[in-house]
């Protein structure tokens, strides 16, 4: 809607600028200003102005300023004509119409809003009668209790067909307004219209003036059906664009807050659950109106944070409701618009969670929500087995053409680097699986990429071996120049190891200096703090230390480990097995690797020396006693057969 110029500044003139900031920022009079702590960042030092005599605020740790309606825009996340209507309504302004047809229009709504809100008394009223004691029953044995109807103004249908028509038709409804409101139902053959709401428990459904516009009920009979009713689409109501508690949510969501649970709205699967959640202390919770989430609600999502949570009950069709969320908001993603997921313990709905585990479980299993790309790749993964490469591949091409979907460059971008590691570190030796289970903890904003599905990583068979060799590569600039190539095509089993490579050629390729102190600061910028801590050893030796090895020597090193890592890792793999009974091999496979072993030990030798030597050791260890440990062991099993 638009609004005349004179409107706007009539409107303005009437609000005082600091009594609408003072709702959301302390403010300390400051001789005819005002001043307070930003409510756009974090600070100690109040940098914000409110200047009452021209109107504006001015942020100066942010830069942001503005007058009343771009403060609500900002910090209620309205839009520009729901911010205007807020303010109007709070100094008595009526909206002005432009038109006949647009005021007739508005007249019609303000009617309609009139009845609903009688209709909610109505109820309101009924749950406290002797009628409503079932109603009241059902609500306690929930958990909630007259401070709890109140606060989210709860209330009952009678069992009869035309309780609330009868009522309100005395007040001068018409039966035409309250079939328009989604009150009445108007039956196909003509009869007289009856109440759409009879013997259910009712939950208000609000607007962005947090004015009842419509009603969620819930029917108290056994076998009733439908088990959730809602109102009817109307003038002023539409299921899929309308969120449960969202105004309510979206204010106990304080833009100045830091931390997990502030970072978006809590989107459960019903009205009990976000009542649940918001008498437990998360007043952060919404629910969708029986629908699966629609562009619009993830709209409003995001209006009031970047990081909404969606949190679904851990059976079949919760986690099935969370993959229908993905797919709608993959092509929507993009830099400050993503979605986290909880899914609870299989039959555990939050409203379990909260009244049989506390709150704080809540909170807990909310604070370790995972990203959207997790779901993502879990779904795919658990799609068919990957016995295959043909379903291997089938595997990588459901990511990548889920990745399609998404129309951010930068956000789509960065999926697929993300997929393609993840997909790299799933197929090699000593993978962790990633499958995201019901209950399952993550971290939210976790960056899971490096090894997915495990705490931290684990070393694969060869732990930290190769990181000595590199280190001499950085250290001594002319062995980098010399052995490029095979740095380039070195394999890492440890996540960190491959990302010091990664930052020596970054500054190998700058014009940067190559040293161990440039490395280490390319890696706190990454914020690769593991990384670092590895070079941290080698950080504290003088300069000169243990480079005496020969360039040749070096390289011949560097040539060989490629071929050490391999052996060790089929070593490895042959000696689990056999420690678990398992028998993978004939025992002319077994005289091959035999011969390997003689074979090659000597090759890998230096690559051992080199890792033991280094402060990498105990992933050299490793090599030292698969090589060695498992020689003996395959020449014993040789001599039994």
């Amino acid at each position: 809607m638009r609004f005349p110029e004179e409107f706007l500044n009539e409107l303005k003139s009437r609000v005082r600028l600091s009594d609408v900031v003072g709702k959301k920022v302390s403010l300390k009079k400051r001789g005819k200003d005002w001043v307070g702590l930003s409510p756009f960042s974090s600070e100690k030092t109040p940098s914000f102005y409110v200047h009452d005599d021209r109107g504006f605020y001015k942020c100066f740790s942010t830069q942001k300023s503005g007058d009343a309606i771009t403060f609500l825009t900002e910090t209620e996340r309205l839009t520009f004509a729901e911010a205007v209507e807020k303010l109007a309504r709070d100094v008595g302004l009526e909206l002005p119409a432009q038109s006949a047809g647009e005021a007739q229009q508005y007249r019609k709504r303000a009617t309609l809003i009139d009845w609903v809100e009688k209709a909610c008394v109505f109820f309101e009223d009924q749950l406290r009668k002797p009628a409503g004691g079932e109603a009241r029953e059902y609500l306690q044995k929930r958990g909630f209790g007259p401070e709890a109807w109140s606060r989210h103004r709860m209330g009952f249908a009678p069992d009869g067909w035309r309780a609330l028509s009868d009522f309100l038709t005395k007040q001068g409804a018409s039966i035409e307004e309250l079939i328009e409101a989604g009150l009445l139902v108007q039956p196909d053959d003509g009869k007289q219209p009856w109440d759409r709401f009879r013997n259910r428990v009712i939950f208000p459904i609000t607007d962005h003036s947090n004015r009842p516009i419509a009603f969620g009920a819930r029917t108290l009979e056994p076998d009733g059906k439908p088990k959730y009713l809602n109102s009817s689409d109307s003038p002023l109501f539409h299921k899929g664009r309308t969120l449960y508690r969202y105004m309510d949510a979206r204010e106990a969501l304080a833009p100045i807050k830091t931390g997990s649970l502030s970072r978006g709205l809590i989107v459960t699967e019903g009205y009990v659950d976000a009542i649940a959640l918001a008498e437990a202390g998360i007043g952060t919770a919404v629910a969708p109106l029986g629908t699966a989430l629609t562009e619009e609600q993830l709209d409003l999502l995001w209006r009031a944070g970047p990081e909404p949570i969606l949190c679904f009950d851990g059976d079949a069709a919760g986690i099935r409701a969370a993959w229908r969320a993905c797919d709608r908001a993959l092509p929507l993603i993009e830099p400050g618009k993503t979605l986290f997921f909880v899914l609870l313990p299989d039959g555990m709905d939050p409203d379990d969670v909260v009244r049989v585990r506390g709150a704080q479980a809540m909170r807990d299993m909310l604070g370790a929500a995972r990203p959207l790309v997790d779901l993502l790749w879990a779904r795919e993964l658990e799609a068919e087995p990957l016995d295959t490469p043909e379903r291997k591949a089938g595997f990588e091409a459901r990511l990548m053409a889920a990745v399609g979907q998404i129309k951010h460059p930068g956000v789509k971008k960065a999926y697929e680097r993300e997929l393609k590691d993840r997909l790299y570190w799933h197929f090699r030796p000593g993978k962790g699986g990633g499958a995201f289970q019901a209950g399952q903890a993550g971290t939210q904003g976790q960056n899971v990429g490096q090894n997915p599905g495990k705490k931290g990583f684990s070393p694969g068979p060869t732990g930290l071996a190769g990181l000595g060799l590199l280190v001499r590569a950085i250290l001594v600039p002319e062995h980098f120049e010399s052995a490029r190539e095979a740095l380039a095509k070195s394999e890492y089993d440890d996540p960190d190891v491959a990302a010091i490579r990664e930052a020596a050629f970054d500054v190998y390729q700058s014009s940067e200096k190559l040293d161990l102190p440039t490395v280490a600061a390319h890696l706190r910028i990454l914020d690769r703090k593991r990384a670092v801590e590895l070079l941290e050893p080698f950080l504290r030796r003088q300069p000169g230390d243990d480079l005496d090895v020969a360039s040749q020597d070096w390289l011949d090193a560097m040539e060989r480990f490629p071929v050490a890592r391999m052996l060790v890792t089929e070593v490895q793999a042959t000696k689990r097995a056999e420690e678990e009974g398992v028998e993978i091999m004939s025992a002319a496979h077994q005289n091959r690797l035999m011969q390997k072993v003689i074979a090659r030990r000597s090759a890998s030798r230096s690559v051992v020396d080199e890792a033991v030597t280094s402060p990498a050791s105990e992933g050299a260890q490793e090599l030292r006693n698969a090589l060695g440990g498992m020689g003996a062991a395959m020449e014993s099993k040789r001599s039994e057969d």
